[in-house]
């Protein structure tokens, strides 16, 4: 979904990758979590990265989010070269330009929802505001609770309003749903629908449900560290409109 200027022209890619490599050494032992894999990914999209345990989803994920860096081969983000950058330079990559959420909440037990949240907007320079945040993900309510009140799918959705009142230009998601149950999923999953529509952030799910790849723009399927493929989806589904 390459997007436009208003000259008509069509826009770099907000990621660019060639040639991207990792190898992880242990001992005697190489383990190529990527190999040579070429790609760009456009201001906007929604994509779901597919492929088994080991296909190398996490690490390419992580090599993005400037949590990693490649073995070979280059990475950019829009005029950032990742591949080259220093580990102060990746600092201050990730807390301006990416939002983060996993599988597990890592939210901080002592803190309310409210405060959990409040962390981030210290160290950005114009963050949401907090209660901006906690109403796109439906919270607004439970601001003032411990994360010991709240559901799995409460919590899960106090990560991603922590991901986002930054003001994130790309989301990006390991497994967010990996430890919910169905229903719960699917309101998480439309919770991040809506900030890559409404926000018009970049967004870039891990999953190994199958079934998820239907909300995507463009689908990428890793395994043993390659693309196997790259496809686009017709029409894209709500989350409602999914099964599984």
């Amino acid at each position: 979904m390459p997007t436009e200027s208003h000259d008509g022209a069509a826009e770099p890619p907000v990621f660019q990758a060639r040639g991207l490599s990792k190898v992880y050494r242990t001992g005697e032992v190489e383990v190529h979590a990527l190999r040579d894999v070429d790609l760009d990914i456009h201001r906007g999209e929604f994509i779901v990265l597919l492929g088994a345990s080991g296909s190398g989803k996490s690490t390419l994920l992580n090599i993005l989010g400037g949590l990693d860096v490649p073995s070979a081969g280059m990475v950019r983000f829009a005029d950032h070269d990742l591949s080259a950058a220093s580990e102060a330079e990746l600092t201050r990559y990730r807390r301006e330009h990416v939002g983060f959420v996993f599988q597990f909440y890592n939210l901080i037990p002592s803190l309310t929802v409210r405060e959990n949240i409040a962390l981030v907007t210290d160290i950005v320079a114009d963050p949401m505001p907090i209660d901006e945040a906690l109403a796109l993900v439906a919270l607004t309510p439970r601001r003032d609770h411990f994360p010991s009140q709240l559901s799995g799918g409460e919590q899960q959705r106090v990560a991603i309003a922590r991901a986002i009142v930054k003001r994130p230009e790309v989301l990006l998601c390991d497994e967010p749903t990996g430890a919910l149950d169905y229903e719960t999923g699917k309101l998480v999953l439309d919770v991040i629908a809506r900030i890559n529509r409404e926000l018009g952030t970049t967004a870039i799910v891990i999953t190994h449900n199958a079934a998820i790849a239907g909300m995507a723009d463009r689908v990428i399927r890793l395994g043993d560290g390659q693309i196997l493929s790259i496809e686009r989806n017709p029409r894209k589904l709500s989350p409602s409109e999914l099964s599984w």
